[in-house]
């Protein structure tokens, strides 16, 4: 049961809108949170909590430069979950349609 209970934990993690903007921006480069603030319609500490929530999960890691902490992706595999997600929207939409007739 603790094997699923930490899969949930990184399906938690990954089932919030902003968290998956974050992770689409940190995919590309390193970040600050006051940069990722810029992207995430929400205030500093929003984006912290939900970089708290990633880092708890595994996914980021973050370092000190200075005042800043900057967070980066900790794992590379991401990029064929997200296909996969792609694929089963288009499939959905392709059967919502052939539901409607359309």
């Amino acid at each position: 049961m603790q094997h699923y209970e930490a899969r949930a934990t990184i399906a938690k993690a990954l089932g919030h809108p902003s968290r998956l903007l974050i992770l689409e921006a940190l995919a590309e480069k390193d970040m600050c949170v006051c940069e990722l603030t810029e992207l995430v319609p929400a205030d500093q500490s929003t984006v912290s909590k939900h970089l708290a929530v990633l880092k708890h999960a595994g996914i980021v890691s973050v370092r000190k430069e200075g005042v800043k902490t900057y967070y980066r992706m900790k794992i590379q595999c991401l990029e064929g979950f997200w296909k996969c997600i792609e694929s089963v929207l288009k499939q959905n939409l392709k059967d919502h349609r052939v539901a409607l007739g359309a």
